[in-house]
Parts: C-alpha cells; structure tokens; sequence
C-alpha cells in the first residue's frame, strides 16, 4: 500500500473510532465519586435544591420577583431534560437572567467538581428518566 492509500485508511479508521466513541454509553462513575459529587452538592447546593435534591415544593410558581425557585434536580422536574453541555453552562454560568436566582459557581467549582456534582444528580434519576436523558444525550453531541 502506498503512503498516501495508508494515510487515508489510518484517517478513516480513527474517525471511525472516534464516532462510535461519541455513542457509546457514558464511562461508570465509582461510588467514590458519587460520594464525592454528593458532597460538593451537599456544601454548595443543598441549601436551595434540597439535601437530596428534591428541589422547592413550588418549584413551578414564579415569586414575587418573577423567577421560578429552584427546581427538584433527583429526576422529578426537567433536569434530566437537558444534556450535560446545559446542565455544566448553569452551574458555571447560573439561571438564564429571568429563569431563576442560582448563581454562577464557575469561579467557586473546578470542572470536575461540576461533573461529579451532575454524576451524583443523575445517579438520583429513575431509570426511565436516565434513559430519555441519555437519548437527548447523544443527540446533543
């Protein structure tokens, strides 16, 4: 095989590779750290979304200043409705302007803190919930 079928043929194969990979299910996550993500929940969330995440009861009615307070994130509101991607923006960034009153943590939390902090979330969700969260997922890639 000449160097330039070769070089085609190593490009195909790893773009190959690298398109299954992006539909391939997401790596385990260890009870460590679903521990660890628990605990940086429970230090930096829990005091609006509940220690076990379940959110404010009237999670669905805006208050006096027009936000909505903060949702359930244990797989009973639309957490599971959205792809990491938004549910990473939100803890960086906080609620779009009028959505709600979270802050942005991004200064406060690395990025794995974030990631483990959605890891402990999800692992909250019913089964049913994961498994639509998941196909929204994937497409979002």
């Amino acid at each position: 095989m000449n160097l330039m079928k070769t070089v085609f043929v190593v490009g195909v194969l790893a773009t190959g590779l690298l398109l299954s990979a992006c539909d391939s299910a997401p790596e385990p996550v260890t009870p460590a750290q679903l521990a660890q993500g628990k605990k940086i929940f429970q230090t930096n969330c829990a005091r609006c979304h509940g220690k076990q995440a379940e959110g404010t009861p009237t999670w669905r009615e805006r208050g006096p200043d027009g936000k909505l307070p903060p949702p359930p994130l244990n797989g009973t509101a639309h957490a599971w409705h959205h792809p990491t991607k938004i549910l990473t923006e939100v803890i960086k960034n906080g609620s779009p302007g009028d959505m709600g009153n979270m802050p942005a943590f991004g200064d406060k939390l690395s990025n794995e803190d974030i990631r483990l902090i959605i890891e402990w979330i999800k692992s909250l969700w019913p089964k049913e919930a994961y498994d639509a969260w998941y196909e929204r997922e994937k497409k979002s890639r």
